[in-house]
């Protein structure tokens, strides 16, 4: 897997102050992405040992929330499991600290239903993340007012809720994740 970005304080993708991995590879190729280089998965460096090693630091300090994965698209085969690792590392060493991943994917049709029956280990994948942000961007549906997302069909979702209830149960801004 490669990478474009790594910010080590971002407080546009999630509540709080976090550190922010942009993957590389995306086969969603949405109209008016922001991130359009990112779709080609030879962009950017290398993800490595050392690129996990980094990450952790930036999530060290107190003033971090959280980590939030988006791109590109992490939800492509190549990359969640090049992830795995590295979110297994984040629960381990920063339990208190939320993950959020933005994905183009449908939580419930394609996560849930599809990938989920495809791959054992996305269900771990899955255990790792407080909330997915999920749906295509849809530019037509484009909406600059709304928070961590850029269209109104995105819903953000909280994870172990919705996986828990066997239904989609949304993040609210009370939600403090």
């Amino acid at each position: 897997m490669n990478y474009s970005e790594i910010k080590k304080c971002d407080i546009a993708n999630g509540p709080g102050v976090r550190a922010t991995l942009f993957v590389s590879g995306c086969t969603h190729r949405c109209e008016g992405c922001f991130n359009e280089m990112t779709w080609d998965f030879q962009y950017g460096k290398p993800f490595t040992d050392e690129t996990v090693c980094e990450i952790l630091g930036y999530l060290a300090p107190d003033y971090i929330t959280g980590l939030t994965l988006l791109g590109g698209e992490p939800l492509e085969y190549a990359n969640w499991t090049a992830l795995l690792p590295l979110l297994r590392e984040v629960r381990i060493q920063y339990p208190g600290k939320t993950v959020w991943c933005y994905t183009g994917y449908l939580f419930d049709r394609d996560i849930v239903e599809d990938f989920c029956g495809r791959w054992k280990e996305m269900r771990e994948f899955l255990s790792y993340l407080d909330v997915i942000v999920d749906g295509e961007f849809i530019m037509a549906q484009k909406d600059i007012s709304l928070r961590f997302r850029g269209s109104r069909n995105q819903r953000i979702i909280l994870v172990q809720d919705s996986l828990r209830e066997g239904r989609i149960v949304l993040w609210e801004e009370t939600d403090g994740m």
